[in-house]
């Protein structure tokens, strides 16, 4: 990391935890420098100016300083609270899943990248907006693998590279994209996927928020599109994440 004394950053805080006896150990994903560990001096104090801004999912600026192990937080002043998202515990738990995959596929140190900063913060906002998240959650699934190198091949078969056409495909985990009727009539253990969830994958990948947000997929191609996600997800990460599980209970 380059040489400095502070600097200045936008940032959402993706959690917090105890540090001592009135501190804060704060994990942020900044536009400027990616994901970042750093310490709130204090934070837990009833008299604290700090606290009110740092709780999780919070859009703030924040002024760090460089510490002897970890960044110091020496001012901080929010944008956005996005208050809903504290509210009501559906909002709560897919913003909760939002950070969880942005936890679980970066590291500190790796640098900026502010279409992932910039991803984090609209998904947020349009959870906290409206009234169906599924879409908005999907949709930054699709655009986060793209950032993160995992872009999923939904256009042609990702055995054979021949062109995918209108009919109902297999998905291949471990190729990363559809795999033709052809090929995959030929390998063991490969879950189908629907054309009409396809449709919707490829829509998500190449298309703005405002024209995918035009989609009103049925209730059987949600859940077909959700677990096909959530296991390519299991098989990127090598384990299954935790939020899906508590969304699920929730909503039951």
């Amino acid at each position: 990391m380059t040489d400095f004394r502070s600097f200045r950053a936008s940032a959402v805080v993706l959690r917090h935890a105890d540090w001592g006896e009135a501190d804060q150990l704060l994990t942020l994903y900044t536009r400027e420098r990616g994901m970042v560990r750093a310490i709130a001096k204090g934070a837990r104090k009833i008299t604290s100016r700090k606290g009110g801004h740092l709780q999780p999912f919070t859009y703030i600026t924040v002024q760090l300083a460089k510490g002897r192990d970890l960044l110091i937080v020496t001012q901080v002043e929010t944008i956005n609270a996005f208050l809903p998202l504290h509210d009501d515990l559906v909002k709560t738990s897919h913003a909760a899943y939002t950070v969880e995959l942005l936890l679980r596929f970066s590291y500190e140190d790796e640098g900026a990248n502010p279409s992932i900063f910039r991803l984090l913060v609209e998904t947020l906002d349009r959870i906290e907006k409206e009234t169906d998240a599924w879409l908005a959650v999907r949709y930054y699934e699709v655009r986060l693998l793209d950032a993160v190198g995992f872009r999923p091949q939904l256009f042609e078969c990702a055995n054979c590279r021949r062109e995918i056409f209108a009919e109902d495909q297999f998905f291949s985990f471990t190729a990363g994209g559809v795999i033709c009727p052809r090929c995959g009539g030929g390998l063991p253990n490969l879950p189908k996927i629907s054309l009409e969830a396809l449709k919707y994958l490829r829509h998500f990948q190449r298309s703005s928020y405002r024209d995918a947000s035009r989609a009103n997929p049925s209730l059987e191609v949600r859940k077909e599109a959700e677990t096909l996600m959530q296991g390519y997800f299991t098989y990127l990460l090598e384990r299954s994440l935790n939020t899906p599980g508590f969304i699920k209970k929730i909503k039951s």
